[in-house]
């Protein structure tokens, strides 16, 4: 059933009469290319638009232009479209606005991708932002912009531009315009070889005369930050590719997409079940990995042999490290005539020769011996993949069990189960039975020992805190993983107060330093506060002063009353300590290491608090993992400073790695608990966030700084102390400007992590 105009008669009365002409003429057009929704958000986007007062000609040119272009997209472009040009309309003209939706066929011919569309309209929002003068003369030269430039290309010559030229508004023009010299330089410099859009239908035809079926493909902008972009990979069935290739060691890049969509269709033909991942190491995964690249590699050459000389071209084996062996060894497999002295290579193609393609276990197996023989060299995930440029990433042959997030991600619950003396006494003692026991089995009476004292006050234990689950931000998609980290609470080892009484007695000289200053941090009582227009008492310097301005015909200063009020301190300080295996390591040209340091600074710090009576808890934590946070408390803010603490202060231990987010998050869980005006947040590293179960060194940099950000919110100040000399690198980044401090000085951390105390909370 055809479509009629007058079917929406609603909205179109809310146009003028010029503009109900045009939408007559494109009417044909538009129902022959959209269904009765995408027709309905087409007319509410032009009235929309008409409702913003910016002029006729952008709802002409919105009727014109957006039938075609969601020909192109898909419907579900035109909402977003008529959004972001509504939120265009507070930042710039009515004709900046008609120039990006007339241009956005063009964006959409050269990107040819909804994904890559909207990351486009995001670039001009930023553009907006920072030179919105130079969009204009941008938006007129896009088509002659985007021939030869990469979205991610577009995005940073035309940052470059707004930075380079951001107050004078001449040059800024000049340069959009591309008629200065370094616009044509910086244009130049960001060109790439061959573009997805320029090859894309070439690439469709070859692989459907090889394979005789249609693939899907997209482009993915990969190189939004660096030239070097994305590997392709395989995803709800499209196989994406770079949007650009330049040449490679004199390759053309159209070589390259050939080679590259080959070989994700050769995964998409012959990778028939999917590889359990759950337990494979990173070590085992690419060895798997590399063998299923040469099983699918082999089966497509036994169909069309020349495809062997395609791919040969990009295998350039390296001479060092372990992504050069694995280099090695997938050049064995493919080319069984290339000349080999490496002895595990040679080994591979053996075993290779001699086994089924056609086997999907084969890649399991021979991927897992592999890797038993490379188990003892080093290797890093993110640092040592295959060189060859055309290969995916391979996350399309793996299935991982999937998370149910409504049961999360804690581990099950310790049991409390109550049973009879007889029971207890019959049952055979687990003696490496820990604090991760399933079971705890509790006498439902009293034991006692032959001194009186019962077992329980000997060797039992209060149930810990339930497991703790928290998100973790991930940078690389901008969301955070929801119950990602888990925090487990354990009981600090207890040691020796003695070792504590014996660090205050070598400390008593710097203490007595720090005495005057930690006086007159005290509460000073009742104080007046003078010049006030309202108060509860007259101040008389004040009235008299007033009285002469009357007398001499000048303005009297009205403020002449005064208030006293009491003056009180109401501060919550947290310390937080970084109990990793590198505090373990020795001070340079000191038998102390950094734990002793930490432990001395700590127990000064908390004598100097004591002292001015403020409210105060010393925390510490380290990690195995995310789902090991481990979390311990040496003193919390409701128990006195006295032998309990100095105490565990004194079994204090440094192990394992730094999971900083998820103990920053736990501990300001913490302090929310507190009744405090100012709360602060005192964190003790050596080191940046690191754990074992990441390879990207900006993965727990970027999610420390998110929970930085998120206990901020809550009110609470984080401020870090940092040994780590090289610390600059990265605390600014998760901390601010102002709230860390680098101490190159190790051996003087028990000095100043008090006066750091009395400078924050004055």
């Amino acid at each position: 059933m055809a479509l009629a105009l007058e079917d929406h008669a609603e909205l179109t009365a809310e146009l003028d009469e010029a503009q109900r002409e045009m939408l007559a003429q494109c009417w044909p057009d538009a129902i022959r290319v959209l269904s009765a929704r995408g027709l309905d958000n087409w007319l509410k986007g032009a009235v929309a638009l008409a409702h913003m007062g910016r002029g006729d000609h952008i709802v002409r040119t919105w009727l014109e232009v957006v039938p075609a272009l969601a020909r192109d997209l898909g419907e579900d472009i035109i909402p977003d479209l008529a959004q972001e040009c509504l939120g265009f309309a507070s930042r710039t003209s009515g004709a900046v606005i008609e120039r990006v939706i007339a241009t956005a066929p063009v964006a959409s011919r050269r990107l040819s991708d909804p994904d890559l569309f909207r990351a486009y309209l995001q670039l001009i929002n930023q553009l907006l932002a920072q030179a919105p003068r130079g969009l204009r003369p941008m938006l007129e030269h896009l088509e002659e912009l985007l021939d030869v430039l990469t979205l991610g290309g577009l995005r940073r010559w035309a940052t470059w531009g707004a930075q380079a030229h951001r107050t004078n508004y001449e040059e800024l023009t000049r340069y959009f315009a591309l008629e200065s010299a370094e616009s044509q330089a910086v244009l130049q410099n960001e060109r790439k070889g061959t573009l997805f859009v320029d090859i894309h239908r070439r690439i469709g035809m070859y692989l459907r005369a090889l394979w005789g079926r249609d693939f899907l493909m997209r482009p993915t902008a990969g190189d939004f930050e660096s030239r070097e972009g994305a590997r392709p990979f395989i995803a709800d069935y499209f196989l994406h590719l770079p949007d650009a290739y330049d040449d490679w060691n004199g390759v053309p890049g159209r070589n390259l997409y050939r080679a590259a969509a080959a070989h994700a269709a050769a995964h998409v033909v012959a990778t028939t079940r999917a590889i359990p991942g759950d337990t494979l190491n990173a070590l085992q995964q690419q060895c798997v990995g590399l063998i299923e690249d040469a099983r699918v590699e082999a089966l497509a050459i036994a169909q069309f042999p020349r495809l062997r000389d395609l791919w040969r071209q990009f295998h350039v084996p390296g001479t060092q490290g372990m992504g050069a062996q694995f280099d090695r060894i997938a050049l064995a497999l493919l080319d069984p005539e290339a000349q080999m002295d490496d002895p595990l290579a040679t080994w591979a193609r053996t075993a290779f020769a001699q086994a089924d393609p056609s086997d999907a276990t084969l890649s399991h197996d021979l991927g897992l011996q592999l890797a038993h023989q490379l188990r003892d060299r080093p290797f890093s995930a993110w640092r040592d993949g295959q060189g060859a440029p055309y290969r995916d990433d391979n996350r399309y042959i793996w299935e991982f069990e999937e998370i149910d997030w409504d049961k999360g991600l804690a581990p099950e619950p310790q049991v409390r189960k109550y049973v009879s003396l007889s029971e207890m006494v019959n049952e055979v003692e687990v003696e490496t039975a820990g604090d991760d026991a399933q079971e705890i089995w509790v006498s439902e009476t009293e034991l006692f020992d032959d001194d009186g004292v019962s077992f329980n006050e000997k060797e039992g234990k209060e149930p810990t805190a339930p497991p703790v689950p928290y998100d973790e931000f991930d940078y690389q998609i901008q969301m955070s993983r929801p119950a990602w980290a888990t925090v487990l609470e354990k009981r600090p080892r207890l040691g020796d107060p003695a070792e504590i009484d014996q660090i205050l007695a070598e400390n008593r000289k710097l203490t007595q330093r720090m005495r005057h200053l930690l006086d007159a941090m005290q509460p000073q009582g009742v104080q007046r506060i003078r010049k006030l227009e309202e108060g509860d008492e007259i101040d008389i310097n004040a009235a008299l002063q007033a009285m002469v301005d009357i007398r001499m015909g000048q303005q009297p200063d009205p403020r002449v009353m005064m208030r006293s009020v009491r003056k009180t301190r109401d501060i919550a300080v947290m310390a937080l300590l970084d109990l990793s295996e590198s505090t373990n390591d020795p001070v340079a040209g000191q038998d102390q290491t950094v734990l002793d340091l930490t432990r001395a600074a700590t127990v000064l710090l908390a004598e100097a608090i004591h002292t001015v009576g403020d409210a105060f808890a010393l925390h510490g934590f380290c990690s195995d993992g995310r789902h090991n946070v481990f979390y311990q408390r040496y003193k919390d803010f409701d128990q006195p400073w006295g032998d309990l603490p100095k105490a565990r202060l004194a079994g204090m231990e440094g192990r394992l790695s730094t999971r900083m987010g998820a103990a920053i998050r736990h501990a300001g869980a913490q302090l929310a608990k507190v009744a405090a005006t100012k709360k602060l947040m005192l964190i003790l590293t050596d080191g940046a966030p690191a754990d074992i179960d990441v390879r990207d060194p900006q993965y727990l940099r970027q999610d420390a700084r998110a929970a930085v950000q998120e206990v901020a919110k809550q009110g609470v100040v984080p401020f870090c102390l940092t040994l780590d000399p090289r610390a600059d690198s990265y605390v600014a980044q998760i901390f601010g400007q102002r709230n860390y401090l680098v101490l190159e000085n190790v051996e003087r951390l028990p000095e100043r992590l008090p006066q750091l105390y009395a400078g924050l909370t004055r």
